[in-house]
Order: structure tokens, then C-alpha cells, then sequence
């Protein structure tokens, strides 16, 4: 018999769990929900208050029978699914599944997998919370209700296969409007003058930019402006007319929010969301560290609050006083405000002990775990940091009449930069000193140089820049940016490119058609509405079911006459350079379950398919045969021969085309927080790093 049987959702969280609390204890895993609503039909009875229709997931059946069997056994059950909406539904389900009583103080909700945690949270084992299953059952039941009414008119009136969603529909629309902003841009001409100003015992020439006439700001448009700048400043003396020197403070940057990590993991790290949040998945739930067994290394990853316990900033604050000293310690602990829709219910992402120093756990970790655990812990370590203290200077010169400016950044202080400097989609302040100046000094100018310019059309999101505009504009919410991003590349709406995303020609089409017949459902500001009645919902506010309600009697509406009006699109499959091998026909591509593959376009006469080959330029070490990028069934990218399975070559690591010149085995292309490198692939025998000239210097066997 035990006497407590606790339930969580994944084996690995259930083995570091089950080290703290002990041999009274027994920890199982739901391996995630147990039941939903079914795949074959809708499954809400609209007709009497949606009602949902549960049913037990398929290869659910056994898991659940493990469980009912060890409840038996047990003198008591709790529930410590994760602490979310989602968790709180899957705690629900399994109190509805084992006839538990949902009003007994059978949930445990934990921020952190620690032994000091977990004790005291099974201490405070409080009821479920209805309120927060009803938030989840009303998004679950508006995103079937969408899905199941839209998908089967684009297939109908589009293609089969396709899909619609309350989130996934307006993250595609945004990125369409992107791309029509981009192709109605008209460019216009402008110019720039630098002058190269020669400064006495200064190593290089001062840059100061042309500002305007006397003073006052003024743009150049054309060549004839430039020319007539260009004619009053040559061979004038340029005087010194002003000299501003300022202090400029830049405060750290918050701890991580899920939004924040994502953007970062792929500014910095080169990380897809998707694969973002199941590397952070893996640090929250736990990581063997040799003798340690499996320790869970960071804090919940689905929030958007950037609160932080008392206790652990305390503890912060004396690991940074004890390694860099007093200045490096804010006068008062740093209080970070969140964004006004932002749930509060746990804190940010930070690492469970900050005492866990990234390199002394970097034997343990796979390269981009370790690399993912190093941001959040430097991230972390930085936000509870003194600020960085810049000096800034600003130079006005006059030349006859006309004016320019020179600045200029020096660190006085670099308090929290020491540890973490923050990336961002825009070019970032450069840092570079100026020479000491007195005003009434006149230069003189090595050569002043025009050129020109066009502006630019907005950028394409990428997948870090589409997160930060769904967050902002408050669509979706931790736990949707990933998988939201991920439909919408398999469903072939959004093509990934270098980092951008670009709608493909269905995205466009499907776009239109939602916008032309569901205007609310691609509509940023009523989705954005939508969350926040969800929010209410969970406050206690509102009922699920009015909600659901005054949604569906429009968009049933909208449905209906979409059936009837929209008329059938035809989108001409994109032609590849691809000979089919059984009828001779050009294949075409097509959008599956797992992403772009090559068809015969004479289906179902021919049903040959092909997997699309991406070459990447390189050699087989092996076999010399051309290296092709793969996808696993997890879609995590590696690389093999084109030759299998006669050549069984294959690397997790890009391989980089050159061999080793300490060991002579092949080198693989990395990424790290200086940029790109090449390391050997032999990284227990040999582990040779080599960085471009200009990169910073290490050390053989780094």
C-alpha cells in the first residue's frame, strides 16, 4: 500500500520528482492528457450549452488503467500537473477519471522541481481550481468550433489537408500584411555626407555626419542637395561649436518571460521556437548530472511574469556580491514591471540554483541544452545586476554654415554587461570613444563623402520578431507562439527563409478568403478581445459558456454563407526541376504532416513521392558523395549521405566542409555567443576551435 501516489505528466518529471520526496511517495506520469475531445467529429453539443464530449485519448487506455490501479493502492492521491491552465484541465480529467472529489485538497502546484519546493507545496495542496479549467475548456472549445467549421471549407473550396485556427489565421494574416507592405513599398532617395575629420594625437579620423544649415536639422533628397552641401563644405575649416558629454545609465534586462527566451534562443542561438521550448522543457522536468541523478535546472517555461521570489534574489544578490563585488549589487534589488495582460500566477523563467554555474555542469548537458541553460542563468544572474554606466559624447562642428555631428559612447561602469549584453532585431549603439576636444577647435577634413541612399520597406518577421508582435499585440499566450508558428509552416502557408518567414501563394489565398468571409476570426484586435474574456473566465468573472455563446451565433452565421458564396480556388501546384522516375512526368510540391515533399502531378494514375533533398554543399567525409539536410521524426535537422543506406555517414552538426588540422577528422560549423565557428568533431579526443581572424581568440581543445 502507499501512502501517496503523486501524478505529474512526463516520465522524466516524475524520476527527479520521485528523488526528493521519498519512500512514502510514488510518482507516476499521464504522459500529458488522457482524454479530449474526439478527432472523428466535432464533439461539442451546440445544441445544449457546447457541452463538450470527452473521450479517452487512443494508447491513452493502458496509461489510465496504470493509474487507476496505483489510486487504488494509494492512501491518498494528488495532482501535480503543471501549473497552468493546461495543467489544471489535466488534473480535472484524471480527478474526473478517478472519481476523485475536485473540491478536496488534491492539487499541488510547484513553480520549481527543488526538495524545499515541493515539500512545502505539498503542504499547501489546495482544491482544483475550477475557474482555471473553464479558461482552458472555453479555448478548447473555441478552437475545435473554429478548426472543425473553417477546415472543412478550405478543403471544399481550396485544397484538402488544410486547417484553420483561432490563432494560427491571424499570426499567417499578419504575416501576409507584411509582405503587402513590402511589395506596395515605393523606395525614395536620400543622401548622407560624412566628413573624416583629422583630430590631433587621435588614432583614427572623427565620422561626423551632415545634420543641416546652420543649426537646423535639413534632409538631402537628391544628388543636387548633395552637390550643394558638398560645394560649401570643402576646404572649410571645421569648427568645434558645441561639446556634450552626458552620463547614460542602461538598466539590465528583466529575466526571461517564455516570450523574451524565444526571441533570445533565436537571436542568439539560432534556435527555432519549437525547438526552444522542448530544450527548455527538458531543464525544467530535469537532466541527469552524473551522481546527482536527475536535477531539474530551471523554473516553469510557460509564463509571461517577470516577478521573482524574495528567496531567490536574496540568494542572486550574495552570488553576485561574492563573485564580482559590492558595485556590481544594485543599492536596491531590481523589481521588474510585467506587461499589463500578463498572468501573474508564477514567476520568470531563472535557473532552480544559481549556485549551478553553467560551466560546472557542461560535462553533463548536450551542446544545445547547455547552450539554452547558459542564456537563461546569464539572463537570470544579469537582471538582479547594477546597471551599465556609459559616458556619451556629442560633437557639433560648423563648416561654413553648414553642420555636423560626431558621437560617442565610452563604458564607465559595465555592472550587469559583464555577465549578459541583450540582442535586438535593430542594429545596436556602437561603442566608440572620441579624442578630447576643447570647443573653438577647428579640423580639418581628410575627405568628405557622399552617399547615397534608398529607404527601405519593413522587414519580414522572423520567427523571434513574429513572437514579440503576437505578445504585443495580445494574441495568443505562452504556451500557443511555438505551436502557432510551427502549424503554420507545416501547413505550407508560411515558408521558413534564412530566418524569415514568407506567406507562400495558399497562404495568400487562404488569408483573403478568411478575411473576405471570417473577418472577426483573422481580426487582431477582436483575438486579442477573445484572450482577454478568456482571462476573465479564469478570474470568475465571466462563464465559459457565455463566451463560447456570443461568439457562435455569428460565426455559425459566417459559416453558412461562406458555404454558399465562396466559389473554388484553384492554386496551381509550384513545379519542381524533379523528373519523376516512373512516368517522367515533373513532380510538383506538395504539404504533408511533416512539411514539403515532391508528387507526381499525374495522381492517382502515378503516386510516386519523393522526400525533397537539401544539399548543403559539402563533401561526405566518408565516401565524398554530397551531404544532405534531413529532418528526425521530432523534426530535429541532421545530416547524412546522399548514398544511404550505402553510406551510413551521418552528423547532428553541420559539417563544415574542412578537416581538422590537429587530428585531421572532420570539422562541424557551431554557433556561440561570438559568433559562428568551426570545432572539431571529435570533441572528447580533440575538441580544436577555430574562429575567423576577426573573432575572438581561444584557446585549442576550447
Amino acid at each position: 500500500m502507499t501512502d501517496t501516489l503523486v501524478i505529474v505528466e512526463s516520465p522524466a518529471k516524475a524520476k527527479t520528482i520521485a528523488k526528493y520526496l521519498g519512500s512514502k511517495y510514488k510518482v507516476i506520469a499521464s504522459n500529458g492528457h488522457i482524454r479530449d475531445l474526439p478527432k472523428s467529429q466535432l464533439g461539442i453539443d451546440v445544441e445544449h450549452e457546447f457541452e463538450p464530449k470527452y473521450i479517452t485519448l487512443r494508447g491513452r487506455g493502458e496509461v489510465l488503467e496504470k493509474i487507476k490501479k496505483e489510486a487504488k493502492q494509494a492512501k491518498k492521491v494528488l495532482l501535480a500537473t503543471d501549473p497552468d491552465r493546461e495543467g489544471e484541465a489535466i488534473s480535472w480529467h484524471l480527478a474526473e477519471a478517478l472519481k476523485m472529489d475536485p473540491a478536496a485538497n488534491c492539487r499541488v502546484v510547484f513553480n520549481e522541481i527543488t526538495k524545499s519546493v515541493l515539500q512545502a507545496s505539498i503542504k499547501k495542496a489546495r482544491p482544483i481550481d475550477e475557474k482555471l479549467v473553464d479558461a482552458q475548456q472555453a479555448r478548447r472549445v473555441l478552437d475545435r468550433l473554429v478548426g472543425y467549421k473553417i477546415s472543412p471549407l478550405l478543403w471544399a473550396k481550396v485544397r484538402k489537408g488544410l486547417s484553420a485556427g483561432r490563432v494560427q489565421s491571424v499570426a499567417t494574416r499578419m504575416i501576409c500584411d507584411r509582405e503587402q507592405e513590402i511589395n506596395d513599398f515605393e523606395q525614395e532617395e536620400y543622401w548622407t555626407i560624412t566628413a573624416h575629420l583629422n583630430a590631433p594625437r587621435a588614432r583614427k579620423a572623427i565620422e561626423a555626419r551632415f545634420y543641416g544649415y546652420n543649426g537646423q536639422k535639413t534632409d538631402i533628397p537628391d544628388e543636387t542637395s548633395a552637390n550643394k552641401v558638398l560645394e560649401q563644405s570643402e576646404g572649410a575649416p571645421f569648427m568645434l561649436t558645441e561639446k556634450k558629454v552626458a552620463e547614460k545609465l542602461r538598466h539590465a534586462p528583466a529575466p526571461f518571460t517564455t516570450s523574451s527566451m524565444l526571441q533570445e534562443a533565436s537571436r542568439k542561438l539560432g534556435l527555432t521556437p519549437k525547438m526552444t521550448m522542448s530544450l527548455a522543457q527538458q531543464l525544467y522536468e530535469g537532466v541527469e548530472l552524473g551522481g546527482k541523478g536527475s536535477v531539474a535546472l530551471i523554473t516553469y517555461i510557460r509564463t509571461d511574469s517577470v516577478r521573482v521570489s524574495s528567496e531567490a534574489q536574496a540568494i542572486a544578490l550574495e552570488h553576485i556580491r561574492d563573485t564580482f563585488g559590492e558595485d556590481y549589487v544594485p543599492s536596491k534589488p531590481n523589481i521588474y514591471k510585467g506587461r499589463s495582460s500578463a498572468q501573474d500566477a508564477h514567476e520568470a523563467i531563472r535557473p532552480t540554483n544559481i549556485l549551478l554555474e553553467p560551466a560546472m555542469i557542461k560535462e553533463y548537458l548536450r551542446s544545445s541544452l547547455f547552450r539554452l541553460y547558459k542564456l537563461i542563468y546569464e539572463r537570470f544572474l544579469a537582471s538582479q545586476m547594477n546597471q551599465a554606466v556609459y559616458e556619451t559624447t556629442q560633437l557639433t562642428f560648423d563648416a561654413n554654415g553648414c553642420t555636423y555631428k560626431a558621437s560617442g559612447v565610452k563604458t564607465v561602469f559595465e555592472g550587469y554587461t559583464k555577465v549578459y549584453t541583450e540582442s535586438t532585431d535593430d542594429s545596436e549603439e556602437k561603442e566608440g570613444s572620441l579624442p578630447e576636444l576643447t570647443e573653438g577647435m577647428e579640423l580639418t577634413a581628410s575627405e568628405i563623402v557622399p552617399a547615397r541612399h534608398f529607404t527601405q520597406p519593413p522587414a519580414r518577421f522572423t520567427e523571434a520578431s513574429l513572437v514579440k508582435a503576437l505578445e504585443e499585440k495580445g494574441i495568443g499566450r505562452p504556451s500557443t507562439y511555438s505551436p502557432t508558428i510551427s502549424t503554420i509552416i507545416d501547413r505550407g502557408y508560411v515558408s521558413r527563409e534564412k530566418k524569415q518567414l514568407i506567406p507562400t501563394e495558399l497562404g495568400f489565398v487562404v488569408t483573403q478568403l478568411m478575411k473576405d468571409n471570417f473577418s472577426d476570426i483573422v481580426d487582431v484586435t477582436f483575438t486579442a478581445d477573445m484572450e482577454s474574456k478568456l482571462d476573465e473566465v479564469e478570474e470568475g468573472s465571466k462563464q465559459w459558456r457565455e463566451v463560447i455563446s456570443d461568439f457562435y451565433g455569428p460565426f455559425e452565421h459566417s459559416v453558412e454563407e461562406a458555404f454558399k458564396n465562396v466559389e473554388h480556388v484553384k492554386i496551381p501546384d509550384e513545379v519542381s526541376d524533379v523528373v519523376c522516375d516512373k512516368c517522367g512526368a515533373m513532380m510538383v510540391y506538395k504539404v504533408g504532416k511533416f512539411g514539403r515533399f515532391l508528387a507526381c502531378p499525374n495522381y492517382p494514375k502515378c503516386q510516386n513521392t519523393k522526400r525533397i533533398v537539401e544539399k548543403i554543399g559539402v563533401k561526405c567525409p566518408k565516401c565524398g558523395a554530397e551531404l544532405i539536410k534531413l529532418h528526425s521524426k521530432k523534426g530535429r535537422a541532421f545530416y547524412g549521405c546522399e548514398r544511404h543506406p550505402e553510406c551510413d555517414f551521418v552528423s547532428w552538426q553541420k559539417p563544415a566542409g574542412e578537416n581538422c588540422p590537429k587530428c585531421g577528422k572532420y570539422m562541424v560549423q557551431k554557433i556561440g555567443k561570438n559568433g559562428s565557428y568551426k570545432q572539431c568533431s571529435d570533441t572528447e579526443n580533440c575538441g580544436y576551435v577555430m574562429r575567423s581572424p576577426n573573432a575572438k581568440k581561444v584557446d585549442d581543445g576550447e
